[in-house]
């Protein structure tokens, strides 16, 4: 079991931010991040995020356009700005990624399984996505996970003539902690849960 500083780390006291510090991310600590998170478990380990880590200058001016204006000041400030996607076509890498059931990726086959292969592959996605943030937190960085943007808009400019869509953007960074809001609250588990 973690210790309480390593889930402080984690959860309890890990924020979102919204503001960062002039502190560079390097290669090796994203490769360190992903390497992490792709331990993960996905449903029939189908691995189907992909990630653009934008950290250059033309890569923010690409993707400009396609951010609401309450998110270009963090895109500009962030270190880091993850261009988290999912890859609808992700059942290709099945032979390699579940090899001891060789027809797996058959079904998933064909233009009648689309819809079932987007469901699969955003929801596996997701799970993936929040091991980056988790894996991020744990090799001291800090997230800030965003929505308002121009999905398509940033699918064109980033993922054209490929299968991947996007499903959010995370800035990566040190966080400015002046720049935080005041704890938000969370719902309780008798709100959320029931044992039955």
């Amino acid at each position: 079991m973690l210790d309480s500083h390593a889930l402080d780390t984690l959860f309890r006291r890990a924020r979102s931010h919204n503001g960062w510090l002039d502190r560079p991310v390097t290669d090796e600590q994203l490769r360190s991040v992903h390497d992490l998170a792709r331990w993960g478990p996905t449903s029939g380990n189908s691995c189907p995020m992909r990630v653009i880590f934008v950290r250059t200058p033309e890569g923010r001016e690409r993707l400009l356009p396609w951010i609401s204006p309450g998110n270009v000041d963090k895109v500009l400030r962030a270190p880091v700005t993850a261009i988290v996607g999912y890859d609808g076509e992700f059942h290709r890498a099945l032979p390699r990624l579940f090899p001891h059931n060789p027809g797996f990726a058959e079904t998933f086959e064909g233009p009648d399984k689309a819809a079932y292969r987007q469901d699969t592959a955003f929801r596996n996605a997701s799970l993936q996505a929040a091991y980056l943030m988790l894996a991020a937190r744990a090799l001291g960085l800090d997230c800030g996970p965003m929505s308002g943007f121009d999905a398509k808009g940033v699918d064109g400019a980033f993922w054209s003539g490929t299968s991947v869509r996007t499903n959010f953007l995370c800035g990566l960074g040190h966080g400015d902690k002046s720049k935080l809001f005041d704890r938000l609250p969370r719902l309780d588990f008798d709100e959320v849960c029931s044992l039955q």
